[in-house]
């Protein structure tokens, strides 16, 4: 009876989109690893919120992520006449191998280190001309202004998106991070996700004839050449991983940017440190990634029944949530004051970007876009001030943790 009150009476251990919770997770988190490190939810997930239990997963063979059975589980054996379920099954984000292997072989070459590394004059350049566009006016909106516009016009750049075509991109709603969530979506969320995919559907079809008549160096040519061939991508896998690879392409980074920012604000000591010494640019950004992760949650399903995880059983077929944001503030593998931003931290390696076969293929673009716009908004505008640090706009979303806006002044 006694514990039956004490459930009643007290706050869920997880409330993802409680507006505290988003708000802030991370006292949430810490109550998580000390108090119960595998956590059951109220729909029935294990949550992994100890960087042990989240990495093994991420890496073991034993999980997966069976998107569809995981999905009829969830919504019932219809779900997947939903169009953007049906879409998301064909993301390789959400596929297991052979088909994972295969979609990601087609799109690897195009982030590879090298590849990269020769983007950076063209990624310099777009953050000069942002600055140079909004510098009179002695005030912007660093996510919109600034942070948003970087991301998305590099991921055009690569996908061979027509100038012309940009600015409904740049005007684009920022509402699709949602879906991801680990809560259910409602009837009326399913249906404005299906609508925005029906858009981006749209579009993207146009594109691809486009580059049929008119191939370029970008990668929507490239996939709609192996679509041609027909053993590598058909027309509705081509569609889902475009759709994918534009969002995937600049939402995080929007918010590793903007989420970098609001936490240096935060810190004036550390915005200090890194004025004074630009070189430690790269260690801030792993930091920053750490410390206030743009993805704080990915999930895997038990493939098999795995005996002993953190000291449960997880039956085969079971979901597994790894709170990346709850694992990169462990104290077990940051022992010197994790919750606090420290930009000269030794040895930072943030599991923001996923691990295993699903580690994040834009990693490094994504840390470099970062660097380049940090580091340039601080040497151009050293004497930027946040309107408000203390009580930013969070996005209503849990999984993708960035915020709607961050006014600035100079």
């Amino acid at each position: 009876m006694n514990e039956h009150v004490q459930t009643l009476t007290t706050e869920p251990l997880f409330n993802p989109l409680s507006p505290d919770f988003i708000k802030n997770p991370y006292p949430a988190y810490e109550r998580l690893r000390d108090t119960d490190p595998m956590h059951v939810t109220a729909f029935g997930a294990f949550l992994a919120s100890r960087h042990a239990e989240a990495s093994l997963v991420l890496r073991d063979k034993r999980f997966g992520k069976d998107f569809v059975e995981r999905s009829k589980r969830r919504y019932g054996p219809d779900i997947m006449q939903e169009p953007i379920f049906r879409s998301m099954s064909h993301w390789m984000l959400q596929q297991d191998p052979p088909d994972h292997t295969r979609l990601r072989g087609l799109v690897v070459k195009a982030f590879t280190a090298r590849r990269v590394e020769d983007m950076r004059p063209r990624i310099q350049q777009v953050v000069d001309q942002t600055i140079d566009a909004i510098f009179d006016h002695r005030h912007m909106d660093l996510i919109e202004d600034f942070a948003f516009r970087l991301p998305v016009t590099i991921i055009c750049d690569m996908l061979g998106i027509p100038e012309e075509h940009r600015e409904m991109f740049y005007k684009g709603s920022r509402d699709g991070g949602r879906i991801l969530d680990p809560v259910p979506m409602t009837k009326d969320e399913i249906a404005q996700a299906n609508m925005g995919n029906a858009m981006a559907k749209m579009y993207f079809e146009q594109l691809f004839e486009l580059r049929r008549k008119n191939p370029g160096e970008d990668l929507t040519t490239q996939l709609v050449q192996a679509e041609e061939d027909g053993s590598k991508l058909s027309n509705e896998e081509l569609t889902a991983n475009i759709i994918l690879l534009f969002g995937a392409g600049h939402e995080t980074t929007v918010n590793l940017i903007g989420n970098g920012l609001l936490a240096l604000h935060r810190n004036p000591d550390q915005l200090a440190i890194l004025k004074a010494d630009p070189s430690l640019m790269p260690n801030a950004i792993e930091e920053f990634l750490r410390y206030d992760s743009s993805v704080q949650l990915t999930g895997r399903v038990a493939l098999e029944d795995i005996e002993d995880l953190g000291g449960k059983r997880i039956p085969k077929g079971e979901s597994v949530l790894c709170l990346l944001g709850s694992a990169n503030r462990d104290p077990a593998v940051y022992p010197d004051h994790p919750e606090s931003l420290d930009v000269r931290r030794p040895n930072v390696r943030p599991l923001s970007f996923g691990g295993g076969i699903h580690h994040c293929l834009g990693a490094q673009l994504a840390r470099i876009e970062a660097e380049i716009a940090i580091a340039t908004l601080l040497r151009r505008i050293p004497d930027l001030r946040l309107d408000d640090a203390d009580n930013p706009q969070w996005r209503p979303t849990f999984v993708l943790r960035g915020l709607k806006e961050l006014p600035a002044s100079w």
